[in-house]
C-alpha cells in the first residue's frame, strides 16, 4: 500500500497524509484520526527516517506508581540529551497509552513501565520501543532494554556495609505494583551469602511505604546493626521511622538507601546511597534511537553499573 492509496480511502490528499505521518500541527484531530484509522486497517507504517524526530516518553500511571522521583530523574536527563539532537519529546502517561495509535514517532521510551507494553510491538509499530529499568520480554522484536545492573548494585551496598564492620544487615525493599522488588530480593540474598552474613526471612523484608515504620520495628527487634533500603522513598521514610524508635544515624544504626535528587544529600545526616547512572542511561537511549533511524544494528540489552555515593549515614565500626 502507498500513501496515495491511504489518501484515497481516507478522502484526503496525499500531502495531507504526509503531514499526518510527520506530526504536522496544522492537521485537525478529526483528519488525523481518519488517516490513522486507514493506516491501521492495512497495517501500514511509514519507514523510519531522519526527518521523523518525535520521541514519545511513556511514564507510569500515578495510580499504579505514586512515587515519581525515579521517573523525574530519568526524564530530566533524557529530555536534555534528546533536545541536543533536536528530537521533539512528548510525555504520555501509561493511562493514555492508546494514543500511540494516533500519532507518528521515531521511538517510544518507557520509564519503569511493565514489559507488557511490548506485546506484539513489532506488529503494531515500526519504531523501536526502549524499556528503561525493565528487561525486555524474550524474543520481542524491535524492543530494547536499557537498565542498571541490580545484582551489582545490591552487592555494592552490602559490600560497603561489610567493609565498614557491619555484620547483621537488615534489608527493607520498597514494594510497588510494578517494579523490581523480586529481582532485588534475589540479588540481596546472593550478596549477603557471598560475605557469609545472615540472610534469613526475618532480616530481608519487602514492604509498601506505609508499612515501613512497622517493618523497621521488626528489624530492630531482630537486632540489626545497619539498614539497606533500596527503591522508592525508602531512605527518607526509614530515617523518619528510626527517629520514632529513638535510633540515631549513624551512631546507633547505619543506613544506605537509593539516591533521591534534592532529598538524599539534604537529610540529617546526609544519606549514603546507591545511584543509577542517569546520564549514561539517557545517552544510551539517544544513541540507540539514532542507530535505529539510520538502520544500524544495536544490542537488545544495555546494562550499566550502579554508583555508590558515600555520605554521613554510615560510620566505620572498625576504626
Amino acid at each position: 500500500m502507498k500513501i496515495q492509496d491511504i489518501a484515497k480511502e481516507a478522502g484526503v490528499s496525499s500531502s495531507t497524509v504526509s503531514r499526518v505521518f510527520a506530526n504536522n500541527g496544522s492537521i485537525s484531530s478529526f483528519t488525523r484520526d481518519k488517516v490513522m484509522a486507514v493506516a491501521r486497517k492495512y497495517s501500514y507504517h511509514p519507514r523510519l527516517s531522519v526527518k521523523r524526530r518525535n520521541v514519545v516518553i511513556v511514564t507510569p500511571s500515578k495510580v499504579a506508581f505514586p512515587a515519581q522521583n525515579y521517573t523525574e530523574m530519568v526524564l530530566s536527563e533524557l529530555s536534555r540529551e534528546l533536545s541536543v539532537r533536536n528530537y521533539r519529546v512528548e510525555i504520555l502517561p501509561l493511562d493514555n497509552i492508546d494514543r500511540l495509535d494516533n500519532i507518528q514517532f521515531c521511538a517510544v521510551v518507557a520509564i519503569g513501565v511493565d514489559s507488557h507494553i511490548a506485546t506484539d510491538w513489532d506488529k503494531r509499530f515500526d519504531a523501536p520501543l526502549i524499556l528503561i529499568d525493565r528487561p525486555a520480554p524474550p524474543a520481542a522484536r524491535n524492543v530494547f532494554a536499557v537498565h542498571s545492573d541490580e545484582q551489582q548494585g545490591m552487592d555494592l551496598a552490602i559490600e560497603y556495609l561489610y567493609n565498614q564492620g557491619y555484620r547483621r544487615i537488615g534489608i527493607l525493599i520498597g514494594s510497588v505494583e510494578i517494579g523490581n522488588p523480586e529481582i532485588r530480593r534475589e540479588a540481596i540474598f546472593l550478596a549477603l551469602a557471598k560475605h557469609g552474613l545472615p540472610c534469613d526471612e526475618s532480616l530481608v523484608r519487602t514492604a509498601r511505604p506505609e508499612q515501613f515504620v512497622e517493618e523497621i520495628g521488626k528489624l530492630l527487634r531482630a537486632d540489626v546493626d545497619s539498614l539497606f533500603c533500596p527503591g522508592g522513598h525508602g531512605g527518607i521514610i526509614s530515617a523518619y521511622a528510626l527517629s520514632l524508635y529513638n535510633r540515631r544515624i549513624p551512631d546507633d544504626i547505619a543506613l544506605i538507601a537509593s539516591e533521591r535528587s534534592m532529598v538524599s544529600c539534604y537529610c540529617i545526616p546526609a544519606q549514603t546511597t546507591i545511584s543509577q547512572d542517569y546520564p549514561a542511561l539517557a545517552y544510551a537511549v539517544m544513541v540507540l534511537i539514532d542507530a535505529r533511524i539510520n538502520g544500524v544494528h544495536f544490542p537488545d540489552k544495555t546494562v550499566f553499573p550502579y554508583k555508590l555515593i558515600i555520605r554521613d549515614s554510615v560510620k566505620n565500626k572498625l576504626t
